[in-house]
């Protein structure tokens, strides 16, 4: 099964990602002039802006929780196996594939909170309700959400809740064999249990408070690493640089390669084009449906180029060689132990286990969101939302390569879905984008009509 999985994932990644993923980011960058560097600035302003209406969350809660489900174990694990299969060039890609997602991002956002729907007190949409309304497919709408389902709910946590299983393998020998994991799990169950059935505003409460607080810790941490061995910065530059263009190696083995590694784990880390990030965006209450798209480019950039750039240094200077036997929490204990002894294994394991545990609260909530457009059944909400917890209790005890190669299946056919999506809708996202260019000139809070654009939505009249 597990060689099976290996297959369809490389054709996936090797023959279609690669270059779907590039193209649409080079386009978005180009026809946007740069959105992404242009008004980076503006993006961060629009960060303070209060909720537009009493429903929704805000737009930066709504920052925190997709940041939430990109800033996990994608910035520790992901980039290790990154490093360990693909070697150091997998940083460069990861950083293109951020710089080229900003664009992406923005425009899924963007399209989200176009085509976003009221529920209740609270707005509910994504690529499945774009899908439907931008472009009248809905039998593919159906589709994008089963599958997003199936990757963040069940893919996405399965990985999620091994890697913090995994982190423990280091203090209790034989733990495989050990009763650990069944404990591991069921801590996880109760906590977050706890949390998913107090709805989308209590993942935003808790997101916009420990998000933060946890991404500036370790970015603090990775300061350290490189303030204590600033010597070795230009040789792990030199490194990432010539590795990421020996075309001799690429050509040798492509789907093992630096480029398809960057792209494997860049999108598991920032999930850039994916459409997860929409169904956050979406939620949130703004006076224009750009300032969701400025953020959610922001929060890419805070999630590769920053916090993974942090976990690229740490495993880069310890010296410790990355291999396929390794790879994974393994390949980062290793490296941060011989750098800061016993203490840095601790504050890693703390790290990975405070990312993860938000990782697992912004997967779900993508899934739950992704349900509820299928069905408002409560009787079937309720029944997902106890198996999404069996979920989790299961990924303490699943197999490392098996967990990654079904997540990057799922996570590869909804980007697909989704980035062929968002390009047949590229005028509507250009349009407001421009109109708000230009009511930004007037005044200092544009407010946005459906009509302003030429279209006829329920939540923008």
């Amino acid at each position: 099964m597990n060689a099976i999985l290996a297959s369809i994932n490389d054709f996936l990644y090797v023959y279609i990602l690669v270059f779907l993923l590039g193209g649409a980011g080079i386009y978005f960058t180009l026809k946007t002039k740069g959105v992404q560097f242009r008004l980076l600035k503006e993006g961060l302003r629009t960060l303070t802006e209060k909720k537009a209406s009493q429903n929704g969350i805000s737009s930066f809660q709504a920052l925190m929780i997709s940041t939430a489900s990109r800033v996990g174990t994608g910035n520790i694990i992901g980039v290790a196996t990154a490093i360990a299969i693909g070697g150091p060039g997998a940083i460069f890609w990861m950083w293109v594939m951020a710089l080229l997602g900003g664009a992406s991002a923005f425009y899924e956002s963007v399209l989200a909170q176009v085509y976003k729907v009221p529920m209740g007190d609270e707005f509910k949409g994504g690529p499945a309700y774009y899908i439907k309304q931008g472009l009248g497919q809905k039998k593919i709408a159906v589709l994008y959400a089963v599958l997003l389902i199936g990757c963040t709910g069940f893919g996405w946590n399965t990985t999620t809740a091994y890697n913090m299983s995994a982190s423990l393998e280091y203090y209790i020998p034989n733990y495989r064999d050990t009763i650990a994991p069944y404990i591991l799990g069921i801590i996880l169950v109760v906590l977050v249990g706890a949390i998913i059935f107090g709805g989308a505003r209590r993942i935003g409460a808790l997101s916009s408070i420990f998000v933060p607080i946890m991404a500036c810790i370790y970015i603090v941490f990775g300061i350290a690493c490189i303030v204590t061995n600033i010597e070795k910065l230009p040789s792990v530059f030199s490194q990432i640089f010539s590795e990421a263009f020996d075309f001799s190696s690429i050509a040798g083995g492509f789907a093992g390669s630096c480029i398809v590694q960057g792209v494997k784990r860049g999108l598991f880390s920032n999930e850039a084009g994916m459409g997860t990030g929409p169904n956050a965006a979406a939620a949130a209450s703004c006076s224009h449906p750009v300032v969701q798209g400025l953020a959610q480019m922001i929060s890419v950039f805070l999630d590769t180029l920053v916090i993974c750039s942090a976990t690229a240094m740490i495993l880069l200077f310890s010296g410790v060689e990355g291999t396929a036997e390794n790879a994974g929490s393994p390949f980062v204990q290793q490296a941060v132990q011989s750098m800061f002894g016993e203490f840095g294994i601790h504050i890693i394991t703390i790290a990975l286990m405070l990312f993860a545990f938000t990782t697992l609260l912004g997967n779900y909530f993508y899934a739950e969101q992704n349900l509820k457009y299928i069905t408002e059944s409560k009787n079937v909400l309720f029944i997902f939302r106890v198996v999404a917890l069996l979920v989790i209790f299961v990924g303490t005890r699943v197999g490392f390569e098996t967990a990654w190669n079904f997540t990057d299946i799922l996570m590869g056919l909804v980007a697909i879905i989704n980035i062929i999506a968002v390009f047949a809708m590229r005028k509507t996202v250009e349009k407001t984008l421009k109109h708000y260019e230009k009511e930004r000139k007037n005044t200092k809070e544009p407010k946005f009509k459906a009509k302003d654009i030429g279209l006829d939505v329920d939540c923008w009249k």
